[in-house]
Protein backbone atom coordinates (compact mmCIF):
# COMPACT_ATOMS: atom_id res chain seq x y z
CA UNK A 1 0.00 0.00 0.00
CA UNK A 2 1.34 3.56 -0.73
CA UNK A 3 1.81 6.36 2.40
CA UNK A 4 -1.59 7.10 3.01
CA UNK A 5 -3.30 4.11 2.67
CA UNK A 6 -0.78 2.47 4.85
CA UNK A 7 -1.54 5.25 7.64
CA UNK A 8 -5.44 5.36 7.14
CA UNK A 9 -5.73 1.39 7.42
CA UNK A 10 -3.42 0.76 10.11
CA UNK A 11 -4.47 -2.15 12.68
CA UNK A 12 -1.92 -1.43 15.01
CA UNK A 13 -2.81 2.61 15.27
CA UNK A 14 -6.66 1.06 15.57
CA UNK A 15 -6.12 -1.07 18.49
CA UNK A 16 -3.47 2.03 19.86
CA UNK A 17 -0.70 -1.08 20.10
CA UNK A 18 -2.99 -3.05 22.21
CA UNK A 19 -1.38 -6.31 22.16
CA UNK A 20 -2.88 -8.97 19.59
CA UNK A 21 -5.03 -11.91 20.63
CA UNK A 22 -3.41 -14.32 18.04
CA UNK A 23 -1.26 -13.82 14.76
CA UNK A 24 -2.07 -10.46 13.39
CA UNK A 25 -1.91 -10.29 9.38
CA UNK A 26 -0.45 -7.64 7.29
CA UNK A 27 -2.54 -4.37 7.11
CA UNK A 28 -2.70 -5.06 3.20
CA UNK A 29 -3.84 -8.61 4.48
CA UNK A 30 -6.56 -7.36 6.12
CA UNK A 31 -7.81 -4.75 3.93
CA UNK A 32 -7.65 -6.82 1.25
CA UNK A 33 -10.33 -9.50 2.84
CA UNK A 34 -12.27 -6.41 3.78
CA UNK A 35 -12.53 -4.94 0.61
CA UNK A 36 -13.10 -8.74 -0.81
CA UNK A 37 -16.22 -9.47 1.47
CA UNK A 38 -17.55 -6.06 0.42
CA UNK A 39 -17.15 -5.02 -2.55
CA UNK A 40 -20.13 -8.08 -3.77
CA UNK A 41 -22.31 -6.68 -0.95
CA UNK A 42 -21.77 -2.89 -2.06
CA UNK A 43 -22.64 -3.49 -5.35
CA UNK A 44 -25.60 -5.80 -5.12
CA UNK A 45 -26.68 -2.85 -3.13
CA UNK A 46 -26.17 -0.41 -5.26
CA UNK A 47 -27.71 -2.11 -8.08
CA UNK A 48 -30.92 -2.84 -5.84
CA UNK A 49 -31.32 0.53 -5.16
CA UNK A 50 -29.91 1.81 -8.94
CA UNK A 51 -33.24 -0.97 -9.89
CA UNK A 52 -35.63 1.02 -7.81
CA UNK A 53 -34.60 4.29 -9.54
CA UNK A 54 -35.19 2.63 -12.57
CA UNK A 55 -38.48 1.62 -11.75
CA UNK A 56 -39.16 4.75 -10.75
CA UNK A 57 -38.13 6.44 -13.95
CA UNK A 58 -40.06 4.22 -15.99
CA UNK A 59 -43.02 4.31 -13.99
CA UNK A 60 -42.71 8.00 -13.82
CA UNK A 61 -43.66 8.60 -17.92
CA UNK A 62 -47.07 7.57 -16.52
CA UNK A 63 -47.56 11.07 -14.84
CA UNK A 64 -46.71 12.12 -10.76
CA UNK A 65 -49.91 9.98 -10.00
CA UNK A 66 -48.02 6.83 -10.83
CA UNK A 67 -44.74 7.72 -8.85
CA UNK A 68 -46.94 8.56 -6.14
CA UNK A 69 -48.63 5.27 -6.31
CA UNK A 70 -45.53 3.00 -6.41
CA UNK A 71 -43.79 4.79 -3.36
CA UNK A 72 -46.99 4.87 -0.80
CA UNK A 73 -46.74 0.83 -1.23
CA UNK A 74 -43.44 1.13 -0.02
CA UNK A 75 -43.42 1.06 3.87
CA UNK A 76 -47.00 -1.01 3.62
CA UNK A 77 -44.57 -3.22 1.97
CA UNK A 78 -41.58 -3.22 4.46
CA UNK A 79 -43.95 -3.50 7.11
CA UNK A 80 -45.44 -6.88 5.60
CA UNK A 81 -41.29 -7.57 5.42
CA UNK A 82 -40.84 -6.64 8.74
CA UNK A 83 -40.63 -10.43 9.95
CA UNK A 84 -38.21 -11.44 7.43
CA UNK A 85 -36.39 -8.42 7.33
CA UNK A 86 -35.43 -9.30 11.30
CA UNK A 87 -35.33 -13.34 10.88
CA UNK A 88 -32.45 -12.34 8.06
CA UNK A 89 -30.39 -10.21 10.61
CA UNK A 90 -30.28 -13.03 12.91
CA UNK A 91 -29.58 -15.94 10.11
CA UNK A 92 -26.76 -13.71 9.11
CA UNK A 93 -25.63 -12.88 12.59
CA UNK A 94 -25.54 -16.70 13.51
CA UNK A 95 -24.21 -18.00 10.28
CA UNK A 96 -21.24 -15.93 10.80
CA UNK A 97 -20.40 -16.81 14.33
CA UNK A 98 -20.74 -20.43 12.86
CA UNK A 99 -18.13 -19.97 10.21
CA UNK A 100 -16.38 -18.24 12.92
CA UNK A 101 -16.36 -21.17 15.05
CA UNK A 102 -16.07 -23.64 12.27
CA UNK A 103 -19.71 -25.28 12.86
CA UNK A 104 -20.77 -25.94 9.41
CA UNK A 105 -23.80 -28.29 10.94
CA UNK A 106 -24.59 -25.53 13.40
CA UNK A 107 -24.96 -23.03 10.46
CA UNK A 108 -26.85 -25.43 8.18
CA UNK A 109 -29.41 -26.01 10.97
CA UNK A 110 -30.02 -22.28 11.29
CA UNK A 111 -30.79 -21.86 7.52
CA UNK A 112 -32.82 -25.23 7.04
CA UNK A 113 -34.70 -23.54 10.46
CA UNK A 114 -35.44 -19.96 9.16
CA UNK A 115 -36.01 -21.50 5.71
CA UNK A 116 -39.26 -23.43 7.66
CA UNK A 117 -39.98 -20.25 9.58
CA UNK A 118 -40.40 -17.91 6.40
CA UNK A 119 -42.92 -20.30 4.94
CA UNK A 120 -45.05 -20.32 7.81
CA UNK A 121 -45.30 -16.74 8.36
CA UNK A 122 -45.00 -16.58 4.64
CA UNK A 123 -49.00 -18.32 4.43
CA UNK A 124 -50.27 -15.68 7.19
CA UNK A 125 -49.29 -12.43 6.13
CA UNK A 126 -49.56 -12.61 2.15
CA UNK A 127 -53.34 -13.39 3.08
CA UNK A 128 -53.57 -9.93 5.65
CA UNK A 129 -51.60 -7.86 3.16
CA UNK A 130 -54.61 -9.00 0.11
CA UNK A 131 -57.27 -8.89 2.21
CA UNK A 132 -56.20 -5.94 3.90
CA UNK A 133 -54.82 -3.79 1.03
CA UNK A 134 -57.09 -0.94 0.78
CA UNK A 135 -57.65 0.41 4.22
CA UNK A 136 -53.58 0.35 4.86
CA UNK A 137 -53.01 2.22 1.67
CA UNK A 138 -55.42 4.64 2.67
CA UNK A 139 -53.92 4.59 5.96
CA UNK A 140 -50.47 5.41 4.18
CA UNK A 141 -52.05 8.26 2.81
CA UNK A 142 -53.51 7.63 -1.00
CA UNK A 143 -55.43 10.15 -2.50
CA UNK A 144 -58.41 9.35 -5.20
CA UNK A 145 -56.16 9.73 -8.20
CA UNK A 146 -53.24 7.25 -6.51
CA UNK A 147 -55.55 4.81 -4.42
CA UNK A 148 -56.90 2.21 -7.05
CA UNK A 149 -53.15 1.69 -8.60
CA UNK A 150 -51.62 1.92 -5.28
CA UNK A 151 -53.74 -1.19 -4.42
CA UNK A 152 -53.37 -3.02 -7.16
CA UNK A 153 -49.58 -2.82 -7.19
CA UNK A 154 -49.92 -4.11 -3.55
CA UNK A 155 -51.39 -6.55 -4.00
CA UNK A 156 -49.73 -8.08 -6.80
CA UNK A 157 -46.32 -7.84 -4.82
CA UNK A 158 -48.00 -9.04 -1.88
CA UNK A 159 -49.10 -12.55 -4.14
CA UNK A 160 -45.60 -13.00 -4.80
CA UNK A 161 -43.76 -12.66 -1.76
CA UNK A 162 -43.21 -15.77 -1.19
CA UNK A 163 -40.60 -15.99 -4.03
CA UNK A 164 -39.36 -12.46 -2.41
CA UNK A 165 -38.60 -13.85 1.17
CA UNK A 166 -37.40 -17.26 0.55
CA UNK A 167 -34.21 -15.36 -1.76
CA UNK A 168 -33.96 -13.28 1.17
CA UNK A 169 -33.18 -15.60 3.64
CA UNK A 170 -30.83 -18.02 1.48
CA UNK A 171 -29.13 -14.88 0.54
CA UNK A 172 -28.70 -13.33 4.47
CA UNK A 173 -26.89 -16.73 5.39
CA UNK A 174 -24.72 -16.70 2.42
CA UNK A 175 -23.67 -13.11 3.60
CA UNK A 176 -23.19 -14.08 6.66
CA UNK A 177 -20.69 -17.08 5.60
CA UNK A 178 -19.05 -14.41 3.57
CA UNK A 179 -20.23 -15.53 0.09
CA UNK A 180 -21.33 -12.12 -0.51
CA UNK A 181 -20.58 -12.69 -4.94
CA UNK A 182 -23.51 -15.45 -4.64
CA UNK A 183 -26.08 -12.53 -3.31
CA UNK A 184 -24.78 -10.63 -5.52
CA UNK A 185 -25.15 -12.42 -8.58
CA UNK A 186 -28.69 -13.43 -7.85
CA UNK A 187 -30.05 -9.61 -7.27
CA UNK A 188 -27.78 -8.77 -10.41
CA UNK A 189 -29.72 -11.42 -12.77
CA UNK A 190 -32.85 -10.76 -11.00
CA UNK A 191 -32.86 -6.53 -11.25
CA UNK A 192 -31.91 -7.52 -15.04
CA UNK A 193 -35.07 -9.04 -15.64
CA UNK A 194 -37.44 -6.86 -13.47
CA UNK A 195 -36.13 -4.25 -15.73
CA UNK A 196 -37.05 -6.11 -18.71
CA UNK A 197 -40.29 -7.18 -17.99
CA UNK A 198 -40.77 -3.52 -16.44
CA UNK A 199 -40.52 -2.14 -20.34
CA UNK A 200 -42.41 -4.98 -22.00
CA UNK A 201 -45.63 -4.67 -19.73
CA UNK A 202 -45.45 -0.64 -18.19
CA UNK A 203 -46.63 0.70 -21.81
CA UNK A 204 -46.80 -2.24 -23.77
CA UNK A 205 -44.22 -3.32 -26.33
CA UNK A 206 -43.64 -6.49 -28.80
CA UNK A 207 -47.52 -7.52 -28.30
CA UNK A 208 -47.42 -7.87 -24.20
CA UNK A 209 -49.96 -5.99 -22.50
CA UNK A 210 -50.17 -2.56 -21.27
CA UNK A 211 -50.57 -2.34 -17.63
CA UNK A 212 -49.17 0.30 -16.27
CA UNK A 213 -48.39 0.48 -12.25
CA UNK A 214 -49.60 -3.21 -12.10
CA UNK A 215 -47.12 -4.37 -14.70
CA UNK A 216 -44.02 -2.53 -13.27
CA UNK A 217 -45.78 -5.13 -9.85
CA UNK A 218 -45.97 -7.99 -12.25
CA UNK A 219 -42.27 -7.30 -13.51
CA UNK A 220 -40.71 -7.67 -9.43
CA UNK A 221 -42.49 -10.93 -9.08
CA UNK A 222 -41.00 -12.11 -12.27
CA UNK A 223 -37.64 -10.97 -10.90
CA UNK A 224 -37.88 -12.28 -7.58
CA UNK A 225 -38.89 -15.70 -8.90
CA UNK A 226 -35.66 -16.03 -11.05
CA UNK A 227 -33.60 -14.88 -7.62
CA UNK A 228 -35.07 -17.60 -5.85
CA UNK A 229 -34.30 -20.27 -8.68
CA UNK A 230 -30.57 -18.92 -8.10
CA UNK A 231 -30.19 -18.73 -4.39
CA UNK A 232 -31.44 -22.53 -4.16
CA UNK A 233 -29.01 -23.31 -6.38
CA UNK A 234 -26.67 -21.56 -4.72
CA UNK A 235 -26.94 -24.10 -1.69
CA UNK A 236 -27.44 -27.36 -3.59
CA UNK A 237 -23.33 -27.87 -3.61
CA UNK A 238 -22.38 -31.00 -0.91
CA UNK A 239 -19.13 -28.93 -1.00
CA UNK A 240 -20.44 -25.48 -0.04
CA UNK A 241 -20.39 -24.47 3.50
CA UNK A 242 -23.87 -23.71 2.92
CA UNK A 243 -25.19 -27.14 1.52
CA UNK A 244 -29.01 -27.84 1.83
CA UNK A 245 -30.69 -30.84 2.16
CA UNK A 246 -34.18 -32.07 1.49
CA UNK A 247 -34.67 -34.74 4.08
CA UNK A 248 -38.04 -34.64 6.18
CA UNK A 249 -36.54 -34.54 9.46
CA UNK A 250 -34.23 -31.67 8.79
CA UNK A 251 -37.17 -29.44 8.45
CA UNK A 252 -38.75 -30.51 11.61
CA UNK A 253 -38.67 -27.47 14.45
CA UNK A 254 -36.05 -27.59 16.73
CA UNK A 255 -36.47 -25.94 19.67
CA UNK A 256 -32.69 -25.22 20.52
CA UNK A 257 -31.50 -23.36 17.41
CA UNK A 258 -35.50 -21.40 17.19
CA UNK A 259 -34.37 -20.23 20.37
CA UNK A 260 -31.33 -19.17 19.58
CA UNK A 261 -32.55 -17.49 16.72
CA UNK A 262 -35.19 -15.79 18.70
CA UNK A 263 -32.74 -14.67 21.32
CA UNK A 264 -31.61 -12.37 18.27
CA UNK A 265 -34.43 -11.95 16.07
CA UNK A 266 -37.09 -11.30 18.44
CA UNK A 267 -34.84 -7.46 19.06
CA UNK A 268 -34.45 -7.20 15.36
CA UNK A 269 -37.95 -7.51 15.00
CA UNK A 270 -38.50 -4.77 17.84
CA UNK A 271 -36.14 -2.78 15.60
CA UNK A 272 -38.06 -3.55 12.42
CA UNK A 273 -41.23 -2.40 13.76
CA UNK A 274 -40.38 0.80 15.32
CA UNK A 275 -38.66 1.72 11.87
CA UNK A 276 -41.67 1.02 10.09
CA UNK A 277 -43.93 3.08 12.57
CA UNK A 278 -41.65 5.36 12.07
CA UNK A 279 -41.32 5.59 8.38
CA UNK A 280 -44.86 4.98 7.63
CA UNK A 281 -45.81 8.07 10.21
CA UNK A 282 -43.27 10.13 8.45
CA UNK A 283 -44.87 8.97 5.04
CA UNK A 284 -48.13 9.98 6.27
CA UNK A 285 -46.58 13.69 6.74
CA UNK A 286 -45.43 14.06 3.90
CA UNK A 287 -48.28 12.48 1.89
CA UNK A 288 -50.51 15.20 3.46
CA UNK A 289 -48.66 17.87 1.06
CA UNK A 290 -50.04 16.65 -2.22
CA UNK A 291 -49.59 14.53 -4.81
CA UNK A 292 -47.01 16.77 -6.53
CA UNK A 293 -44.98 17.24 -3.18
CA UNK A 294 -44.72 13.60 -2.39
CA UNK A 295 -44.02 13.04 -5.87
CA UNK A 296 -40.82 14.94 -5.55
CA UNK A 297 -40.21 13.66 -1.96
CA UNK A 298 -40.14 10.15 -3.43
CA UNK A 299 -37.67 11.11 -6.53
CA UNK A 300 -35.33 12.14 -3.53
CA UNK A 301 -35.76 9.23 -1.49
CA UNK A 302 -34.61 7.03 -4.45
CA UNK A 303 -31.66 8.78 -5.10
CA UNK A 304 -30.98 8.64 -1.22
CA UNK A 305 -31.27 5.26 -1.58
CA UNK A 306 -28.49 5.07 -3.90
CA UNK A 307 -26.14 6.23 -1.73
CA UNK A 308 -27.66 4.19 1.19
CA UNK A 309 -26.34 1.42 -0.85
CA UNK A 310 -22.16 2.34 0.21
CA UNK A 311 -23.19 2.22 3.67
CA UNK A 312 -26.20 -0.90 3.00
CA UNK A 313 -23.04 -3.10 1.56
CA UNK A 314 -20.24 -1.99 4.39
CA UNK A 315 -22.84 -2.74 6.86
CA UNK A 316 -23.55 -6.32 5.55
CA UNK A 317 -19.56 -6.97 4.98
CA UNK A 318 -19.38 -5.81 8.51
CA UNK A 319 -21.66 -8.00 10.07
CA UNK A 320 -19.77 -10.62 8.21
CA UNK A 321 -16.58 -9.76 8.98
CA UNK A 322 -17.34 -9.11 12.53
CA UNK A 323 -19.41 -12.52 13.63
CA UNK A 324 -16.23 -14.44 12.44
CA UNK A 325 -13.47 -12.83 14.07
CA UNK A 326 -15.63 -13.26 17.21
CA UNK A 327 -16.89 -16.60 16.47
CA UNK A 328 -12.63 -16.90 15.92
CA UNK A 329 -12.56 -15.60 19.90
CA UNK A 330 -10.67 -12.46 17.84
CA UNK A 331 -12.15 -9.34 19.25
CA UNK A 332 -8.89 -7.07 18.48
CA UNK A 333 -9.78 -8.19 14.18
CA UNK A 334 -13.40 -7.29 14.69
CA UNK A 335 -12.29 -3.96 15.73
CA UNK A 336 -9.70 -3.40 12.83
CA UNK A 337 -12.50 -4.51 10.33
CA UNK A 338 -15.19 -2.53 11.84
CA UNK A 339 -12.57 0.19 11.40
CA UNK A 340 -11.46 -0.30 8.03
CA UNK A 341 -15.48 -0.31 6.94
CA UNK A 342 -16.15 2.77 8.69
CA UNK A 343 -13.08 4.43 6.72
CA UNK A 344 -14.32 3.20 3.34
CA UNK A 345 -17.44 4.14 3.95
CA UNK A 346 -16.61 7.57 4.96
CA UNK A 347 -14.72 7.78 1.73
CA UNK A 348 -17.52 6.46 -0.28
CA UNK A 349 -19.74 9.16 1.34
CA UNK A 350 -17.79 12.36 1.18
CA UNK A 351 -17.19 11.07 -2.68
CA UNK A 352 -21.38 11.08 -3.55
CA UNK A 353 -22.06 13.89 -1.38
CA UNK A 354 -19.36 15.88 -3.87
CA UNK A 355 -21.21 14.50 -6.67
CA UNK A 356 -24.74 14.86 -5.20
CA UNK A 357 -23.73 19.09 -4.44
CA UNK A 358 -22.18 19.43 -8.32
CA UNK A 359 -24.72 17.55 -10.44
CA UNK A 360 -27.72 16.99 -8.17
CA UNK A 361 -30.04 19.39 -10.28
CA UNK A 362 -29.35 16.84 -13.04
CA UNK A 363 -29.49 13.74 -11.78
CA UNK A 364 -33.16 14.98 -10.57
CA UNK A 365 -34.16 15.50 -13.58
CA UNK A 366 -33.91 12.03 -15.01
CA UNK A 367 -36.90 10.93 -12.89
CA UNK A 368 -39.21 13.87 -14.51
CA UNK A 369 -39.74 17.02 -16.24
CA UNK A 370 -42.89 18.16 -14.67
CA UNK A 371 -41.60 21.94 -13.56
CA UNK A 372 -43.75 21.20 -10.44
CA UNK A 373 -41.80 18.26 -8.86
CA UNK A 374 -38.23 19.88 -10.36
CA UNK A 375 -39.15 22.61 -8.17
CA UNK A 376 -38.68 20.98 -5.24
CA UNK A 377 -35.30 19.17 -6.88
CA UNK A 378 -32.91 21.78 -5.82
CA UNK A 379 -33.73 21.34 -1.89
CA UNK A 380 -33.94 18.23 -1.74
CA UNK A 381 -30.48 17.59 -3.32
CA UNK A 382 -28.51 19.70 -1.07
CA UNK A 383 -30.60 17.75 1.85
CA UNK A 384 -29.55 14.57 0.15
CA UNK A 385 -25.91 15.63 0.02
CA UNK A 386 -25.55 16.48 4.04
CA UNK A 387 -27.73 13.48 5.06
CA UNK A 388 -25.53 10.64 2.85
CA UNK A 389 -22.52 11.54 5.64
CA UNK A 390 -24.18 10.80 8.60
CA UNK A 391 -26.22 7.79 6.67
CA UNK A 392 -23.47 5.70 5.55
CA UNK A 393 -21.21 6.38 9.01
CA UNK A 394 -24.41 5.04 11.33
CA UNK A 395 -25.79 2.26 9.26
CA UNK A 396 -21.63 0.19 9.32
CA UNK A 397 -22.10 0.58 12.64
CA UNK A 398 -25.48 -0.35 13.27
CA UNK A 399 -24.44 -3.47 10.85
CA UNK A 400 -21.13 -3.63 13.46
CA UNK A 401 -23.54 -4.37 16.47
CA UNK A 402 -26.00 -6.61 14.72
CA UNK A 403 -23.10 -8.46 13.82
CA UNK A 404 -21.72 -9.24 17.12
CA UNK A 405 -25.46 -9.67 18.49
CA UNK A 406 -25.95 -6.80 19.85
CA UNK A 407 -29.69 -6.34 18.11
CA UNK A 408 -31.70 -5.09 21.47
CA UNK A 409 -29.36 -1.71 21.45
CA UNK A 410 -30.16 -1.50 17.69
CA UNK A 411 -33.79 -1.75 18.28
CA UNK A 412 -33.79 1.34 21.15
CA UNK A 413 -32.05 3.46 19.34
CA UNK A 414 -34.47 3.50 16.38
CA UNK A 415 -37.42 3.12 19.16
CA UNK A 416 -35.43 6.80 19.84
CA UNK A 417 -35.20 8.21 16.22
CA UNK A 418 -36.77 6.52 14.29
CA UNK A 419 -39.87 6.46 15.77
CA UNK A 420 -39.79 9.26 17.92
CA UNK A 421 -37.40 11.96 16.42
CA UNK A 422 -38.06 11.59 12.87
CA UNK A 423 -41.98 11.56 12.49
CA UNK A 424 -41.95 14.28 15.23
CA UNK A 425 -39.42 16.94 14.64
CA UNK A 426 -41.00 16.58 10.65
CA UNK A 427 -44.11 16.87 11.62
CA UNK A 428 -43.37 19.89 13.49
CA UNK A 429 -41.14 21.71 11.11
CA UNK A 430 -43.35 20.59 8.12
CA UNK A 431 -46.53 22.32 9.49
CA UNK A 432 -46.41 24.26 12.60
CA UNK A 433 -42.86 25.96 11.64
CA UNK A 434 -44.55 25.96 8.12
CA UNK A 435 -41.53 24.80 6.18
CA UNK A 436 -43.32 22.15 4.07
CA UNK A 437 -41.42 19.52 2.38
CA UNK A 438 -38.08 21.28 3.57
CA UNK A 439 -38.89 20.54 7.19
CA UNK A 440 -39.84 16.74 6.26
CA UNK A 441 -36.27 16.72 5.15
CA UNK A 442 -34.95 18.41 8.34
CA UNK A 443 -36.87 16.19 10.33
CA UNK A 444 -35.10 13.12 8.71
CA UNK A 445 -32.02 15.00 8.76
CA UNK A 446 -31.97 15.56 12.42
CA UNK A 447 -33.15 11.22 12.89
CA UNK A 448 -29.65 10.46 11.23
CA UNK A 449 -27.92 12.55 13.71
CA UNK A 450 -29.27 11.42 16.64
CA UNK A 451 -28.81 7.41 15.32
CA UNK A 452 -24.91 8.81 14.24
CA UNK A 453 -24.29 10.02 17.64
CA UNK A 454 -26.02 6.83 19.64
CA UNK A 455 -24.22 3.48 17.59
CA UNK A 456 -21.06 5.77 17.83
CA UNK A 457 -21.60 5.76 21.87
CA UNK A 458 -21.96 2.19 21.89
CA UNK A 459 -19.33 1.02 19.54
CA UNK A 460 -17.15 3.33 21.71
CA UNK A 461 -17.86 1.26 24.47
CA UNK A 462 -16.37 -1.82 23.49
CA UNK A 463 -19.75 -3.88 25.36
CA UNK A 464 -20.40 -5.54 21.85
CA UNK A 465 -17.27 -7.36 21.92
CA UNK A 466 -18.01 -10.00 24.50
CA UNK A 467 -21.84 -11.01 23.85
CA UNK A 468 -22.01 -14.35 23.07
CA UNK A 469 -24.94 -16.19 21.19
Amino acid sequence: MNAVLAKIFCAQRILKNAPAEGEMPDDETLLRRAFRVAWPSTLESFLVALVGMVDTIMVSRLGAYAIAAVGLTSQPKFICLAVFMSLNIAVSALVARRKGEGDREGANRVLTQAIVLTLLFTAVITVLAFVFAEPVLRLAGTNEDTHESAVAYFRIISAGMVFNVLSMVINAAQRGAGNTKIAMRTNLVSNGVNIVFNYLLIEGHFGFPSLGVAGAAVATVIGTAVALGMSVLSVLHPNGFLHLQFERERFRLEKETLSTIANIGSSSLAEQLFLRFGFLTYTMIVARLGTTAYAAHQVGMNIINISFAFGDGLSVASVALVGQSLGEKRRDLARVYLSFCQRLGLFCSLTVAVLYSTIGRDIFRLFSSDPAILSHGEMIMRMVAVIVVMQIAQVISSGCLRGAGDTKYVAIVSLISVACVRPLSGYFLTYPAGLGLLGAWLGLAFDQFIRLVLTSVRVRSGKWLNIRI
